[in-house]
């Protein structure tokens, strides 16, 4: 290679011709010669260097573009006792065989679970996650690489990296994913009290939440005053039944109980007229987000890795 280069530079360098001399002077200018020649060389190496790398550059972003794949998580939550998703796209490949699934979990040794040539490896899964993981085989060749979590448990928290591998390349990205328990409240006219009340119940909440009472009619009124709200420890001695009791409420009105924690909101609603009760409930998860990631072979360094002699040159 260093002769390649040497021969293809001194192509590059212009004859010199040389005057008639005695012998003494033209020792000495041939000495001269051989600088200006050595000079040319490395002037001209240099140039070609800095052009080979830029097109090594240039060849590099183009390989690694076509080495990388897109891939989307979704932070999510998990209900304890319940099944939940991680939630996992990239981009689809017809090649179902050359695509790999691989999730992992941080703090975790072994793999969470791993999908390869068309069917699930859980050779080096962790024994924590045994049993209680799936993905959707029959959505992986159209993008989907979510994981079923069975029996979610508080432990499951954490942080989750979804990594793939198709023909067109790999991709990762990371999701976080929180554990708890939520349930969506039910507001009942409470026929037991001494005056008008209503009462709110959801089954099922950790931690513990906020329980805030809101009225259609008196907005931004702080009932507080005329409410009682208590939490009743399930039998596993980890969930809490919620119950809130408020008072003095009007007939015509909507009453809305809302009960939120780090995790989920949840709310409850109620309008009692002389004729006829109606209700409404809806759940909300906290804090989801989309994570993107994209991951590109290493082009520009295996590309660059031959010329490193010639970037030593001096």
């Amino acid at each position: 290679m260093p002769s390649f280069f040497a021969s293809l530079c001194l192509s590059f360098v212009l004859p010199i011709e040389k005057p008639q001399c005695g012998c003494g002077e033209c020792v000495n200018f041939q000495q001269r010669d051989c600088v200006v020649e050595d000079a040319y060389l490395m002037i001209i190496v240099s140039i070609i260097i800095i052009l080979a790398g830029a097109i090594a550059l240039i060849i590099g972003f183009g390989i690694s573009g076509r080495y990388s794949i897109t891939v989307t998580t979704l932070t999510s939550a998990g209900n304890l006792g319940e099944d939940g998703i991680l939630s996992c796209t990239f981009e689809p490949d017809i090649k179902l065989a050359d695509v790999v699934i691989r999730w992992l979990k941080e703090g975790v040794i072994g793999l969470v679970h791993e999908f390869k040539e068309g069917k699930d490896d859980l050779s080096d899964q962790d024994e924590t996650f045994r049993g209680r993981t799936a993905v959707f085989t029959d959505q992986v060749i159209v993008g989907n690489a979510s994981l079923r979590l069975k029996n979610v448990q508080l432990t499951d928290a954490g942080t989750y990296k979804c990594y793939i591998t198709t023909s067109k390349g790999k991709g990762n990205a990371n999701l976080e994913y929180k554990t708890g328990a939520f349930s969506i409240p039910e507001v009942n006219v409470d026929y037991n009290a001494s005056s008008e009340s209503l009462r709110c119940e959801a089954p099922r909440w950790f931690p513990q939440p906020t329980v805030v009472w809101a009225s259609q009619v008196d907005q931004g009124a702080n009932f507080s005053e005329i409410s009682n709200t208590s939490f009743e420890l399930n039998s596993e001695n980890v969930t809490m039944k919620v119950v809130s009791v408020l008072y003095n409420v009007t007939i015509n009105n909507t009453y809305s109980c809302m009960i939120e924690n780090d995790i989920a909101k949840a709310t409850g609603d109620i309008k009692v007229t002389d004729s006829e009760i109606k209700r409404r409930s809806h759940l909300q998860l906290l804090n989801s987000k989309a994570s993107l990631g994209v991951s590109s072979l290493c082009a520009i360094v295996w590309v660059l890795l031959p010329l490193s002699p010639y970037l030593m040159l001096k």
